[in-house]
């Protein structure tokens, strides 16, 4: 059994996020697999022997990730100075925390067969380490055959394979539209690109970017999609108690409104999204589902605006959802709209797909090469060809049923059991684990790399 390291920097925010979605699901398919699942949490309360109780209880209250502490805390105390060197200089070594079952965990953590570990601020240390020296922290669980970071995470686990997943480079192509440093952050991903036995991502537009501005060669860039389980929160209700519960959340019938849904952000082009909708002249109103993020100041002002002007409740703006609400008002709505400036994979359209929801779309980065033939795809800078799209399907019964169907037949592309096949054979070609029976669906070619080669570029 192959003994496989994930970080739970993403996994263990409160509220989802696709990274933490991405997390998630690579741990179903790993343990699916037959691999031993580790998850390495970085929280800010320390190991403690005497009463076991309080490792749980820290895992629960969340992961040093949610309050951004990495991101933006300064390393302002001399033994935290210290101990961030430590992990440069030498191997900071995670400790287990076995669950006894009397802490709640919330929904998120609660991986079915996964062991936890810890190693305190490991990754608010780490980034103040890197960008202090440019080196990676390392950290130790033992008999670690793989780490797999989800994200660009300045860490390492030293005497395994160490694989990175840079789902985009955004903060590059659109700086405008994160709060990153873009300096630490092209300096990380220029250091993972160096020192990774292999990077995944999720996008062949992901993998290009990748190859083109960090100059890896092709052969250590790979891209296996994403998945979603989020069908399987509807699997099996009548679709007359979705529409009871759409209409006594939301106050319209089901199909008859359209629903952007993520993070309030730059990137997700919502004022034209606004703009588009009003022109339309459609009758069904737009609900916005998401929790504003950084730069959303002007979207949340102008939404907050319209909604004090719009008599006829045109736009309906609900904030942050749990999963399992989000699952059903997806399912009701007549398509989702969904016209970002960039994305890395774009998991609303997945989902929305997943769920037999019409989807509208940006022709541009990964988003057709998630939506295929079964989107409507427009240009996001034109407002007009915006509202044409929307417009198109506010009469069009037919169209509706007909993008729904090839929605569902396309996100069959990207289904768990496909995922885990492209897995299996990328796992088994790092030498990790013994090739296992290629599963359909495999939409990329493993890389070339074996055990042999991965044990000589560690020494």
């Amino acid at each position: 059994m192959t003994r496989i390291l994930l970080d739970a920097y993403n996994i263990a925010r409160p509220q989802g996020t696709g990274v933490a979605t991405y997390g998630r699901n690579l741990a179903r398919a790993g343990a699916m697999l037959g691999h031993e699942v580790n998850l390495l949490f970085g929280t800010r309360a320390g190991h403690s022997k005497s009463q076991p109780l309080l490792n749980e209880i820290a895992l629960a209250e969340g992961d040093e990730a949610g309050a951004k502490a990495g991101k933006s805390s300064p390393l302002a105390l001399p033994g935290q100075v210290a101990k961030a060197a430590g992990g440069i200089l030498s191997t900071r070594q995670a400790r287990e925390i076995a669950l006894s079952g009397e802490v709640i965990l919330p929904p998120g953590l609660g991986l079915k067969d996964a062991r936890y570990w810890n190693a305190p601020q490991l990754y608010r240390l780490a980034h103040g380490a890197f960008k202090v020296t440019g080196q990676l922290s390392k950290v130790a669980v033992p008999g670690t055959d793989l780490a797999h970071w989800t994200y660009p995470l300045p860490v390492k686990a030293p005497g395994a394979a160490n694989v990175y997943t840079l789902h985009d480079l955004v903060p590059l192509r659109l700086p405008y539209t994160t709060a990153d440093r873009k300096k630490t952050y092209l300096a990380l991903c220029q250091r993972i690109a160096r020192e990774a036995d292999h990077i995944l991502t999720v996008s062949e537009h992901s993998r290009a970017d990748i190859i083109r501005i960090l100059g890896v060669e092709e052969s250590r860039v790979t891209n296996l999609y994403q998945s979603t389980d989020i069908a399987a929160l509807v699997r099996g209700v009548d679709p007359a108690q979705i529409a009871r519960e759409v209409e006594g959340l939301l106050g319209v019938e089901m199909r008859g409104y359209y629903l952007f849904f993520g993070a309030l952000e730059p990137k997700k082009n919502l004022a034209r999204l606004l703009e588009a909708h009003l022109a339309s002249g459609s009758k069904h109103p737009l609900v916005i589902i998401g929790a504003p993020g950084w730069g959303s100041e002007r979207d949340v002002k102008l939404l907050e605006q319209l909604a004090a002007l719009d008599r006829e409740n045109r736009i309906k703006w609900l904030g942050y959802l749990p999963r399992q609400t989000l699952a059903t008002v997806i399912a009701g709505a007549r398509a989702v709209v969904f016209p970002s400036l960039y994305e890395g994979f774009g998991l609303p359209v997945l989902e929305a797909m997943s769920l037999g929801t019409p989807v509208i779309t940006s022709n541009t980065s990964s988003l057709p090469e998630v939506a295929g033939e079964a989107a409507l795809l427009v240009d996001p800078m034109k407002v007009r060809g915006i509202a044409r799209a929307i417009h198109a399907l506010d009469g069009d019964e037919r169209a509706v049923t007909e993008l729904s169907r090839r929605g569902l037949a396309q996100a069959e592309r990207f289904s768990a059991s496909a995922y885990r096949g492209r897995l299996a054979e990328f796992y088994a070609a790092l030498g990790v684990a013994p090739a296992p029976v290629a599963q359909e669906g495999a939409l990329a070619t493993p890389p070339s790399a074996t055990k042999s080669q991965r044990k000589a570029k560690a020494a």
